[in-house]
């Protein structure tokens, strides 16, 4: 079941790249990242309502949900995931089109690896505590190897320094996110109502921010026609929903590693096909592929279970 988990957490990874750049160009064509990050987010809290109501185990997660709420058996922080989502699409509309996907991905990777071995080690996630395994520590290493080779002199004299920060600070936001999704999916029964709330709760703190920016700077004078630039959320709406599925086979530190590979892979191509005004260079991008490859391999691999003396034997 751990490798049916990984691939579907190269999914996850996928559909980040995917719906990072299509928010990222809606964020152009607004002239406004948040308002585009909350149009996302609207979109896809739309359709998680829709199947929330249509799936029996939609209901079942909803009821047990709301009795949780009112017994107070399911604490407040447990259904605050949306804060980050919140994070991760205002940040994708921010910072994508300027930066690439690529380089927003590595950004996501160095905050989201080192929080999740975090996670992980004292047990906020729900598999409980996973250990600090050699292969799991040499995997977060390589990983942020992969981060620390995509950041080039040039890239830093041309990006602000915030659309650096940011992209750490959501990767960061997301290994929380998909532990918290993993417990309150534990409690409700229903990974549709862990990602419903998490659509709730980042759509209420994206319209709060819209209404104060929109205050002082106006709305848009135009809006995109183009169909696709307003999908970006329903691939959020996907990949929360595996997490939330997902987390509790992988552990969170291998969902981050696998979806980084995923992300990375992805991110590459999408930047070849439609880059950005700045970000990694192809070769920069494919080392840090390669990387993130052997990062996942490393940390999924049991290493103690390895017959190392009847390979050496072999090897003799």
């Amino acid at each position: 079941m751990r490798w049916v988990g990984l691939a579907g957490a190269v999914l996850i990874g996928i559909l980040t790249a995917v719906q990072a750049r299509i928010n990222g160009a809606l964020g152009i064509e607004l002239g406004d990242g948040l308002l585009a990050a909350l149009i996302s987010m609207i979109l896809a809290l739309v359709v998680m309502i829709v199947l929330s109501l249509v799936v029996p185990n939609g209901r079942r997660g909803a009821r047990a949900l709301y009795s949780g709420l009112r017994k107070r058996t399911i604490p407040w922080w447990m259904v605050a995931g949306g804060a980050a989502g919140a994070l991760t699409v205002a940040t994708q509309g921010l910072t994508v089109a300027v930066i690439g996907v690529a380089l927003f991905s590595v950004g996501v990777v160095a905050g989201q690896t080192v929080n999740g071995l975090v996670l992980d080690r004292v047990g906020y996630g729900p598999a409980g505590v996973v250990a600090i395994t050699p292969g799991r520590l040499m995997g977060a290493v390589i990983a942020l190897a992969a981060v620390a080779l995509s950041i080039s002199p040039e890239v830093l004299a041309t990006v602000p320094i915030w659309m650096l920060v940011l992209p750490v600070l959501t990767g960061a936001g997301i290994a929380w996110q998909q532990a918290t999704n993993g417990r309150l999916r534990h409690r409700t029964g229903s990974a549709l109502t862990a990602t419903l709330v998490n659509f709730i709760g980042g759509t209420i703190l994206l319209a709060i921010a819209v209404a104060i920016n929109i205050s002082i700077v106006g709305w848009p004078v135009t809006f995109p026609t183009e169909p696709w630039l307003y999908v970006g959320g329903l691939a959020g709406m996907v990949y929360v929903l595996l997490s939330a599925s997902l987390v509790r086979f992988t552990g969170m530190l291998l969902l981050g590693l696998a979806a980084i590979v995923g992300q990375l892979t992805a991110s590459v191509l999408i930047d070849i096909w439609w880059p950005a005004t700045s970000g990694a260079g192809p070769w920069q991008a494919l080392a840090m592929v390669v990387l993130a490859l052997m990062a996942v391999a490393a940390a999924a691999i049991p290493w103690g279970r390895v017959p190392w003396r009847r390979l050496l034997r072999r090897a003799k």
